[in-house]
């Protein structure tokens, strides 16, 4: 048995891109148009990491997706809690849960799943202002 990836639906392919790929800084591998499915799969992972994949669904007829916290969450590993979450922030994403123990901090992409970041090794040391920044919303 081999993991191969996890499948996302998302309701906006370009803001979706722009989570991914801009804010969080995932690589695309793969993009492929179903004309007669009426779909698109995008295919993205971590750079350097083509092992552990994510897949966009995003289909051409309007859906409206709920119950994303029911999916639980997608986690990656960061050299740089502090730094991903201030470029997180740079591209407008909302920091849900912030790394105030320099370990784990939690972000929702534009169709609410929600993406767990954990600082690979050691925590690093508690600095401002995350340290003193308030859970905002659901993670």
């Amino acid at each position: 048995m081999k993991y191969l990836h996890t499948m996302v639906r998302v309701g906006d392919l370009q803001a979706a891109r722009r989570f991914y790929c801009d804010a969080l800084g995932l690589v695309e591998l793969e993009h492929r148009d179903y004309e007669r499915g009426r779909y698109t799969l995008v295919f993205l992972c971590a750079p350097g990491d083509e092992a552990a994949q994510v897949e966009l669904t995003y289909n051409w007829d309007p859906e409206k997706y709920t119950g994303g916290r029911n999916f639980g969450h997608l986690a990656y590993e960061v050299d740089d809690i502090y730094a991903t979450c201030e470029r997180l922030r740079a591209h407008g994403v909302t920091i849900n849960r912030p790394p105030r123990d320099g370990h784990m901090a939690f972000v929702r992409s534009p169709d609410d799943i929600s993406i767990e970041l954990l600082q690979r090794g050691a925590s690093l040391a508690p600095r401002e202002p995350w340290s003193s920044m308030a859970n905002v919303g659901s993670w």
